[in-house]
């Protein structure tokens, strides 16, 4: 006897769950609410995108390129927005996968070569958004739980990321302008949750993801901000920090008495402390603002690193290049363009608020400049090179 078993036709079966046409009714899923959702996703993804490119030109400078040292609050204002914004993309992003997902089950998965090429920069988008939400996040926080460098991945994935959405909205753009504004004699609200309730919603949670973070860089929020990883008037001298000298592993340097601050140029010369303090010291008020987004101002004084400079014999247009202490660091060797070495307002600091710098700020000395990341303030100064 045989057994003729003939098997359903896959479409067909497929077709019986969500890749029905009817599957999902919900008028929330619909293209003018994707439309409406994306446009301010994509101005969040824009602004952390040109945001975040500034602060890699700032640490990773080309030669050729001259940046601003004013104003002083520049990277501090970039740099928070940076992180304010990326912070409050993480509700219009799940808003956004909420409502476009039904479409993963849309039938057939690919109706030409054009289409599957379409999805394909789709799903590359989402991976990349997701990708650079989660790392940015846990940076903030400080928290590394993968084998790969942070700051060179979120950098090109970035670039994945605004090249798969100037894709996407290419592909989409017919849509996009069909949507952009709601067509008259269309009513608001159509039948289940309105547009404008999921609008609401979202609004909230922005807002309280906002203000519950923002006060790291906005300091008169500080105490209502509650998830903030930082607070401007918590830490050493009242101030903060992201790395001690314990953790640093530089407490025998900086507390040696022997001590130097080495300047190598035409005419090297090395100083103790106290002889630094004995050059005309000149005083500024700078934040230190930091890639995770965090920032706090201080009052600093110091010897002028221009004055430094001119003691060695630097020529016109030089470099320096300042080595710390920390060995085991991607910021231990810092290189300072002119535009910040000859501004007035750079120093070696020697105090804060009035007092000698604690060790986690960076004693015996540091470098402070206007409208820098914080990573290239460095600290535990040991030696300067003039760069001709």
């Amino acid at each position: 006897m045989k057994l003729d078993i003939r098997l359903p036709d896959p479409p067909a079966a497929l077709r019986r769950g969500p890749f029905r046409a009817d599957a999902f009714r919900g008028a929330l899923h619909d293209p003018r609410t994707a439309v409406s959702v994306g446009r301010l996703l994509g101005l969040a993804f824009l602004t952390c995108f040109l945001t975040g490119l500034f602060s890699h030109l700032l640490q990773h400078q080309p030669h050729w390129l001259a940046l601003p040292s004013r104003p002083v609050w520049g990277y501090r204002v970039t740099q928070g927005l940076h992180v304010a914004t990326g912070i409050a993309a993480v509700p219009l992003l799940l808003v956004k996968l909420w409502v476009v997902y039904p479409r993963l089950f849309a039938w057939p998965p690919a109706k030409s070569v054009g289409h599957a090429l379409e999805r394909l920069s789709i799903a590359v988008l989402m991976m990349a958004a997701i990708f650079e939400l989660v790392t940015g996040l846990l940076n903030v926080v400080q928290w590394y739980p993968w084998p790969f460098p942070f700051v060179p991945a979120h950098y090109w994935i970035a670039w994945v990321a605004a090249g798969a959405i100037t894709l996407h909205i290419a592909a989409k753009l017919p849509l996009i302008v069909a949507h952009w504004r709601r067509p008259r004699g269309v009513p608001v609200a159509l039948a289940g949750p309105s547009r404008r309730g999921l609008f609401t919603v979202l609004g909230a949670g922005v807002g309280v993801v906002t203000l519950a973070t923002v006060g790291q860089t906005v300091t008169p929020l500080g105490r209502v901000s509650v998830l903030a990883p930082r607070r401007a008037d918590i830490g050493p001298q009242g101030l903060p920090v992201n790395r001690t000298a314990a953790a640093a592993g530089v407490l025998t340097a900086v507390r040696d008495p022997a001590w130097r601050l080495e300047v190598v140029g035409p005419r090297p010369f090395a100083l103790t402390r106290a002889e630094l303090l004995a050059m005309p010291q000149h005083e500024a008020t700078l934040p230190i603002s930091c890639v995770e987004g965090w920032s706090a101002s201080a009052h600093w004084s110091g010897v002028r690193i221009r004055d430094l400079m001119a003691r060695a014999g630097a020529p016109p247009g030089a470099r320096l290049r300042v080595f710390s202490h920390e060995l085991f660091s991607p910021y231990s060797v810092m290189d300072m363009p002119d535009e910040w070495s000859r501004d007035s307002l750079t120093l070696l600091a020697l105090m804060l608020g009035g007092a000698p710098l604690a060790e986690d700020h960076g004693y015996p000395a540091r470098v402070i400049a206007p409208n820098r990341p914080g990573v290239l303030q460095t600290k535990w100064v040991t030696r300067m090179e003039v760069l001709g």
